[in-house]
């Protein structure tokens, strides 16, 4: 046997779901670059989960649906207040209450494909409604109970703020979810699938897959972005901020990929976004000093940015908190979560890789007394 560090290389499974090749990324064949100029989320979410774009009716049955299923268990909403909600990072609270979510599920441990369907629709339409109540209690707020007639990013924008949000907010939060719906077999993907392959419910599969997105090499790097442009402060800052770090030989957060190598086709989606919206809110500066971030790194380094990026500056000009950016991350990520854990349902196998030992040769049992 021989073992690659990360896998890196290794194919572990076949899947019709998502694809990255020569750098580029399709969902069921369908380029990113045309779904994210074209689709609604809800659109995406419907191809990831059945393999082709809907027509017209099942869409409105879709977004009908996750309208429906929003609401959540109070007894759910109520945990929040159980612990020292501000000092708890919004991932450790998002992953304890996806968990708790599947004991009000009457259904959770039944696995036929009906019941595995409702369940895919009631993660969906509830992951946007803990994250956004949870942001709203931890500052004294009650949870804003979602509007029927908006749909899945609007709805999302509207219990975080209490208010309608504006177009261009619904266009550049709608863009990042369907960016961020799916990305073939990464960590969070990779561990949803090993988890549900040995016959767990889908409420275990989605709180493995958090608790691997969680981690800052995977979902969080994007608000490790922000930390950085708020620890520049200025324009002015960025050259000798970013020389120091590279001359220290420390990573600059939001470069580079294990898979892409010309540059990840998402980034510039967001860069567009995070133009427009900086300028709108008035703080033009932190997409100037992105871009002169990304031209000094891609120069030194050759390492292009990748889509945490730029989402960075796009979810502070929507108002977001910083430490809110990998929860939403995984709002949108869910629906390829899903995805995927469906699919190793219909095709399963435990999933079951071995070990290149490295420890020491055979030994023997040595009694206490005698070591």
């Amino acid at each position: 046997m021989t073992s690659t560090k990360g896998l890196e290389g290794v194919v572990a499974t076949q899947s019709a779901i998502s694809s990255i090749i020569d750098d580029t990324l399709t969902y069921v064949g369908y380029d990113i670059d045309d779904l994210a100029e074209n689709a609604s989320f809800e659109e995406v979410v419907y191809l990831l989960w059945h393999q082709r774009l809907p027509k017209e009716n099942e869409l409105l049955e879709l977004k009908k649906q996750l309208a429906a299923e929003m609401a959540v268990p109070k007894e759910v909403l109520a945990h929040f207040k159980s612990y020292a909600i501000d000092q708890v990072h919004p991932m450790a609270a998002l992953r304890t209450a996806i968990s708790l979510l599947g004991l009000y599920d009457d259904k959770a441990e039944d696995m036929s494909n009906e019941a595995n369907y409702e369940k895919a629709i009631k993660l969906q339409a509830k992951i946007a409604t803990i994250v956004t109540a949870f942001s709203r209690i931890r500052k004294g707020l009650e949870p804003v109970a979602p509007k029927v007639e908006l749909g899945y990013a609007a709805n999302f924008l509207y219990m975080l703020s209490g208010q309608e949000p504006e177009e261009i907010a619904i266009e550049a939060f709608d863009k990042a979810l369907v960016l961020h719906a799916d990305h073939e077999l990464n960590a969070s993907t990779f561990t949803a699938r090993v988890c549900v392959a040995t016959l767990s419910d889908m409420y275990s599969g989605i709180t493995a897959a958090l608790g691997a997105l969680k981690g800052p090499l995977h979902g969080g790097a994007n608000e490790a972005v922000m930390k950085m442009l708020t620890e520049i402060g200025s324009e002015e800052k960025v050259e000798s901020y970013i020389r120091e770090k590279l001359n220290n030989k420390e990573k600059i957060m939001g470069f580079g990929h294990r898979v892409y190598r010309q540059g990840d086709p998402r980034a510039k989606h967001l860069r567009e976004m995070s133009k427009r919206l900086t300028k709108l809110r008035g703080e033009e500066k932190y997409y100037n000093m992105s871009r002169k971030i990304e031209e000094i790194v891609t120069g030194e380094k050759q390492l292009p940015p990748n889509v945490d990026f730029y989402s960075a500056s796009v979810y502070h000009s929507l108002g977001i908190d910083h430490d809110l950016f990998t929860p939403i991350f995984a709002v949108s990520r869910v629906s390829g979560w899903i995805a995927h854990i469906l699919e190793q349902y219909s095709n399963n196998r435990l999933i079951r890789p071995r070990a290149d030992y490295t420890g020491p040769g055979m030994q023997k049992y040595v009694p206490i007394n005698e070591r």
